[in-house]
């Protein structure tokens, strides 16, 4: 519990982080307002107004033409808009174009749709290796690439990763693929106000971001698409966000999404120096608790707030369990089927053995963090780890 607060000392922002104050008026001023932004009538049109503001103000955070932004419900949408909606459209114009190349580490919202994509119309998806911290490996990538560059329908690798926090050589994955015209999707959920992501500059086809991780409501994203290039629709109705992506928009929260974007990204410099100087506390009084704690990822290319980190000897989904009950909200990238903890796909990717990846918690920071947090993670980390670490022994007889 944090003692100024009297509320959990929240580190899962990584999952989702409180809506930014900005974010909250602009949606609330809008929620009482009626208007289907579709309908030509005033009230329609002052619907419709809220959006195209608000997707000017996401197209100047993000460095795009306002037509490149497509409202969707959030990133999972825009994954699966972009992989799909991209590979009917390029194998469509070619059908030679069954290649997709991605790498092992992507969230779930990438590597689901692409398993979908093999199963159900015959697409060959390359997951490529990563390297010990979790970076994409490029030379796989050229060398996938150059074996048959006209086969490849599209290239998607996230931004930075949503469990260790490593960053990907985004430019590098462009320089390659665009030498062969295939086109580059790049999931930045977990970017976007932690970096610096400019649309134009990296020089990607496509771009996933949604609200809740910048500080903004749920269930509203955008995918960043070039209008330039062909992405078949998934949605069919009402013809909206370029005919791609057919569905009622909700004014409200696309404004309260654009503001904290806006935001998000404005405040971006002085919120990374901020957290990365509490992340690298965390990390250091975590180890001087527990001394073999070991940090995860890459040791500089990272997000500024991520900090995952291996308790040997511990199950991990233990451990968060006994942090919780001490009110500290953390996440363990491990998932649960059948009653069995199932080690992270991430981590296993990184070379780590299922004991090792089956070890690890993230401890994620946002822009509601204090040094208040940081102290009572370090205040319970100890009896925490002692007690996960006690109750794996086996009981003598």
């Amino acid at each position: 519990m944090n003692d100024l607060t009297g509320k959990p000392v929240y580190l899962d922002h990584a999952a989702t982080t409180p809506m930014l104050p900005a974010a909250i008026e602009a949606m609330t001023r809008h929620l009482s307002e009626v208007g289907n932004p579709s309908s030509l009538h005033a009230s329609g049109r002052r619907a419709r107004r809220v959006v195209e503001e608000a997707r000017e103000t996401i197209a100047g955070a993000m460095s795009c033409r306002p037509g490149d932004v497509v409202f969707t419900s959030g990133g999972t949408e825009a994954d699966n808009l972009a992989l799909k909606g991209a590979f009917w459209s390029r194998h469509q114009a070619d059908p030679r174009r069954r290649r997709i190349l991605s790498t092992a580490v992507e969230h779930h919202a990438v590597l689901d749709p692409l398993m979908w994509l093999a199963e159900e119309v015959d697409a060959e998806v390359e997951l490529l290796p990563v390297d010990r911290y979790g970076r994409l490996e490029v030379e796989a990538l050229r060398t996938s690439i150059e074996r048959d560059p006209g086969s490849v329908a599209l290239v998607s690798v996230m931004w930075a990763n949503n469990e260790v926090g490593t960053l990907q050589p985004v430019d590098e994955v462009v320089a390659l693929a665009s030498r062969h015209g295939i086109p580059v999707h790049t999931d930045a959920v977990q970017a976007v106000g932690n970096v610096p992501v400019d649309f134009a500059a990296s020089g990607v086809d496509m771009l996933t971001l949604t609200g809740h991780k910048v500080g903004g409501p749920f269930g509203v994203g955008a995918l960043v698409v070039r209008r330039e290039l062909e992405v078949t629709a998934m949605l069919h109705g009402g013809g909206q966000e370029r005919d791609i992506r057919s569905g009622t928009l909700d004014a409200p929260a696309i404004a309260g999404f654009a503001a904290a974007v806006e935001a998000a990204v404005k405040g971006q410099p002085e919120h990374a120096e901020r957290i990365a100087v509490l992340r690298d506390r965390l990390v250091a009084d975590v180890r001087r608790v527990v001394p073999d704690a070991v940090a995860n990822g890459h040791p500089t290319l990272r997000l500024p707030g991520n900090a995952h980190l291996r308790f040997p000897g511990c199950a991990g989904d233990s451990l968060l369990m006994l942090l919780d009950a001490r009110d500290i909200e953390c996440s363990t990238g491990s998932a649960c089927s059948a009653g069995i903890a199932q080690p992270s796909h991430v981590l296993i990717a990184m070379g780590m053995d299922e004991e090792d990846a089956l070890s690890s918690l993230r401890f994620s920071l946002g822009h509601t963090s204090t040094d208040a947090d940081v102290d009572a993670l370090a205040a319970a980390i100890g009896p925490c780890v002692d007690r996960a670490r006690a109750s794996r022994q086996p009981v003598a007889r």
